[in-house]
């Protein structure tokens, strides 16, 4: 393929001339030079890059998606949901990991205005008390008077559409599940300290053990949204008997952490103890874990689908729905 010099060394003309001629732009042209420098341009089989293009027309065909831990699964099938339907309506999606910094989602917002984005979806949660969360709404403002459409797939305070699920409804029902099975000394692994998300299925899991009566038999361990965090949290309740009758993590990963510990210190699950997460991942399938599914792939393809329709910006909030599924790390509570 030739390059916008070769055309315009070809059609004798500047590469500025050929470039505003092959980008659309309004520079005044005649039509005599307009219509050779693009007959030059087909017969050397030269396309103007999608980059060239946006800067001209201050838009592109270009998702963002902003994600927190881009290794964490959860975010693997919210973007295949997104990826999905942006493809099939010809979109490119950009997966950008932030680490869970605020910082770095501001700094990459500036990066989808230079590439003029047509949309960002920023997929991961916020954290609780967060020095830079106006500084993050300011950047989506921008982003947004700039004609790039914001999407927010957890709730933040940030002018734009959410997409998202009740974390914290999810969790008193994946609770509730396990009181329903008899289950009394429940055990709760945090997920990482100051994130909403997590604050948000601590509070499921404790409102529902205090609607049961049970809130003085509610344990809450640090953790965090990986398998080596549920492993050490299950080792600290091995270290220190009784066991609980039951325990939830907050997300499938650190579920099967404490699963893979109870089961190399040769403790039945689900004969002795109960173990249930959250999100219903590929991982849960595998090792037959109960959980409560969260619409992940169908957050992304309507936070998608927002972008593509050109919907107006109105920050409205759309709330999927979850349910939970029982599996085998669960069983009734075995009489005393």
């Amino acid at each position: 393929m030739s390059s916008l010099v070769e055309v315009a060394r070809a059609a004798g003309v500047s590469v500025s001339t050929a470039s505003r001629v092959l980008t659309g732009s309004s520079h005044p042209i005649s039509a005599k030079t307009r219509a050779k420098v693009i007959a030059t341009a087909e017969k050397l089989g030269y396309s103007p890059s999608a980059l060239a293009r946006a800067l001209v027309s201050r838009s592109s065909r270009l998702i963002g998606v902003l994600v927190s831990d881009i290794v964490n699964p959860y975010f693997s099938v919210i973007a295949r949901g997104i990826d999905d339907v942006a493809s099939r309506a010809g979109y490119v999606t950009m997966l950008s990991n932030v680490d869970r910094r605020t910082g770095t989602e501001i700094s990459r917002l500036q990066t989808m205005r230079d590439y003029r984005a047509a949309g960002v979806i920023i997929a991961g949660s916020g954290f609780d008390a967060d020095p830079l969360a106006a500084d993050l709404a300011m950047a989506v403002r921008q982003a947004k008077e700039q004609g790039i459409q914001a999407v927010s797939l957890a709730t933040r305070d940030i002018d734009c559409p959410v997409v998202t699920a009740d974390n914290q409804a999810a969790a008193y029902d994946i609770t509730d599940h396990l009181v329903s099975l008899g289950h009394r000394r429940i055990a709760f692994i945090e997920g990482p300290p100051g994130m909403t998300t997590g604050r948000q299925r601590r509070d499921g899991f404790l409102a529902c053990m205090n609607a049961a009566k049970l809130g003085d038999l509610a344990q809450c361990l640090p953790g965090g949204f990986d398998f080596e965090a549920g492993h050490l949290a299950a080792m600290r309740l091995i270290a220190r008997p009784p066991l609980p009758d039951a325990i939830l993590a907050a997300n499938d990963e650190t579920a099967v952490g404490a699963l893979n510990a109870l089961r190399q210190a040769h403790i039945d699950v689900p004969g002795e103890i109960s173990v249930a997460g959250m999100n219903d991942l590929r991982v849960a399938r595998f090792v037959g874990l109960t959980t409560v599914s969260l619409p992940l792939y169908e957050m992304g393809a309507m936070a998608a689908q927002h972008i593509v329709d050109t919907r107006p910006g109105d920050a409205t909030t759309t709330i999927l729905s979850h349910r939970v599924i029982p599996r085998e790390t669960t069983a009734r509570r075995p009489p005393a």
